[in-house]
């Protein structure tokens, strides 16, 4: 895979040490502003990185590129990632993918059109520990109830109260819980059980933006509540209980450290992630699935990503929001 990375931001600083260790990864180039050139090129002697642009269409223009990772805010995720499709480049995008599901459904289009490959970097759907759960849902006899809770108060909220808006707090921008930490949880309830038939999200609104809220999803037979927060903190946790056991997630669902299995008599402690950042597992597979062209596995993640981003859409005109 020969990669140009766009961003230098937070994921970007975490990301290029963890790519180090992904076989048959070139890191070709790094998009940059001008305002952060100096960043960028420190990154590129860091990380050997070949190029440094700060215009995007000279970017597309190399043609060694055959990949490109979108890692901007999230409002830029879609006209980026269609530029590239429209090159003929594979992209990975950073989730949430985009602000709404016909957005996605274009480049789902486009992506298939040129018959390159399109997918949404969101851990938790390649972390063994997510494997493995899915496997164990049949101990569990009939799913009643799931609840998942990530709730971090964020370093850029009382910025935000004091009227300094950041893009996570901006709804012109994509910001907000719902899209920058519960999308988490909606990954991976529906990476484990599909679409819900219903969606409603009570969002906590301060200047037209939900700093935290409560999304309940309805299965008919059993009910998902994904709590997510990001101006009050709480234990980060998930728990799926059925008639005969549960499971309890015991960390974020972007990262999935371990979990514990209950059946009505015992307590089994489970990490079967491997000793890797949490991005390596993704990334070890996109590389997989570039080099085979497995455009097959690349549209079973499209259609799981589009089914989150339908809920999102759902739970944003629930709550009145309007993103973009």
């Amino acid at each position: 895979m020969k990669l140009a990375v766009l961003g230098t931001g937070k994921i970007v600083q975490e990301f290029l040490p963890m790519i180090q260790q992904v076989t048959d990864v070139e890191l070709v180039a790094l998009l940059s502003t001008p305002r952060s050139l100096d960043k960028a090129k420190e990154m590129q002697a860091q990380y050997q990185v070949q190029e440094v642009y700060t215009d995007y269409e000279t970017l597309l223009g190399n043609a060694t590129i055959d990949t490109v990772y979108v890692a901007l805010p999230n409002h830029l995720h879609y006209q980026y990632t269609k530029a590239a499709l429209l090159q003929g480049k594979n992209v990975i995008c950073e989730k949430p993918f985009t602000l709404n599901a016909q957005q996605l459904q274009e480049l789902i289009q486009i992506a298939t059109e040129k018959r390159v490959i399109l997918l949404e970097a969101i851990t938790n759907q390649y972390l063994n520990n997510f494997l493995q759960i899915k496997k164990d849902l049949a101990q569990l006899g009939k799913i009643k109830i799931v609840e998942c809770n990530y709730s971090q108060y964020s370093s850029r909220y009382d910025a935000f109260k004091e009227g300094k808006i950041l893009p996570a707090f901006d709804p012109q921008k994509g910001g907000g819980a719902l899209m920058d930490i519960n999308i988490y949880n909606i990954h991976f309830v529906v990476g484990l059980f599909g679409k819900p038939e219903k969606v409603q999200y009570l969002a906590n609104i301060e200047r037209d933006i939900d700093t935290s809220g409560i999304l309940v999803l309805d299965y008919g037979a059993f009910k998902a509540v994904c709590i997510g927060a990001k101006d009050s903190t709480a234990q980060i946790r998930s728990v799926i209980q059925g008639t005969d056991g549960s499971i309890e997630v015991l960390g974020a669902t972007n990262e999935m450290p371990r979990y514990e299995r209950r059946s009505k008599t015992e307590i089994e402690a489970v990490n079967a992630n491997l000793d890797k950042h949490r991005m390596y597992q993704e990334f070890e597979k996109f590389t997989e699935v570039i080099d085979q062209k497995d455009l097959a596995f690349a549209l079973e993640q499209l259609n799981h990503s589009l089914t989150v981003m339908q809920v999102v859409d759902q739970a944003l005109e629930s709550a009145n929001l309007h993103l973009g």
